[in-house]
């Protein structure tokens, strides 16, 4: 089985779900949703969704909505400092069923020759506290589950070592999650975790009542750190996140 998790939009489901069929394999409905707890930026994945559930659709709207106007500024942004064409470009990189993103600005300001490598425009411009890194009201992280929630879904808190959170901030922030209602935590997420870092995050799944995810975080390309179904095995000894529903 695979899932496709899109960051705020469901465009892609019914073409993964096809590609799925082709191939023999149970397609999971996904997403992953932009949201905020605790004051810290976080993604909570949606998994077995239905996907007709219109509180779930105006949720990931909202953050449509939101990130359309960072990209307003951040190609404001970018055009102060000489580069071309950053909107533009950056919509032709996503195409029609992806939402705009840093990543695209990024991919374009390489392809146009602009600058050497995406690597480069996050380090220089777009990553986190860089002259075009734009802060964005993303939707509430308890809002984010309710909606999830309300389309038969469970709810996964992604990529838990990706937001360079302290030991007592990580336990909060879990905390948190299982007490609004998530249903898992990702304990395997591509590329992220050094040696000894997924049985940490088996246990604190665990002390949560948490059951466990994994993915490969994979973003397509020469980005991508870890191909699709190429992760890290979930270790035995916690419920996998897909006894839920399989």
């Amino acid at each position: 089985m695979w899932a496709l998790t899109d960051h705020d939009t469901l465009a892609g489901q019914a073409q993964a779900a096809a590609q799925a069929a082709l191939c023999g394999m149970r397609y999971v409905y996904g997403v992953e949703i932009s949201a905020v707890a605790l004051d810290t930026p976080i993604h909570i994945v949606g998994l077995n969704m239905r996907t007709d559930c219109a509180a779930l659709h105006a949720l990931l709207a909202a953050n449509r909505a939101a990130r359309e106007r960072r990209a307003q500024e951040i190609h404001r942004r970018l055009a102060r400092l000489g580069f071309r064409g950053a909107l533009s470009g950056a919509r032709e990189q996503a195409g029609a069923t992806e939402v705009l993103a840093r990543p695209h600005f990024a991919r374009y300001l390489v392809a146009s020759g602009q600058l050497p490598s995406v690597q480069i425009a996050f380090e220089r411009l777009l990553g986190d506290g860089k002259p075009c890194d734009v802060p964005v009201l993303w939707a509430q992280g308890e809002a984010a589950i309710a909606a999830i929630k309300a389309a038969g879904g469970v709810a996964v808190l992604a990529h838990p070592l990706a937001y360079r959170l302290t030991r007592e901030q990580m336990h909060a922030l879990v905390d948190w999650f299982a007490f609004a209602g998530g249903h898992a935590l990702e304990v395997v997420s591509g590329s992220w975790e050094q040696p000894g870092d997924i049985d940490s995050l088996v246990q604190l799944a665990k002390k949560h009542g948490l059951s466990a995810s994994g993915g490969s975080d994979f973003h397509g390309g020469a980005e991508a750190k870890v191909d699709v179904g190429c992760a890290r095995p979930i270790p035995p000894g916690i419920l996998p996140v897909w006894q839920h529903w399989s």
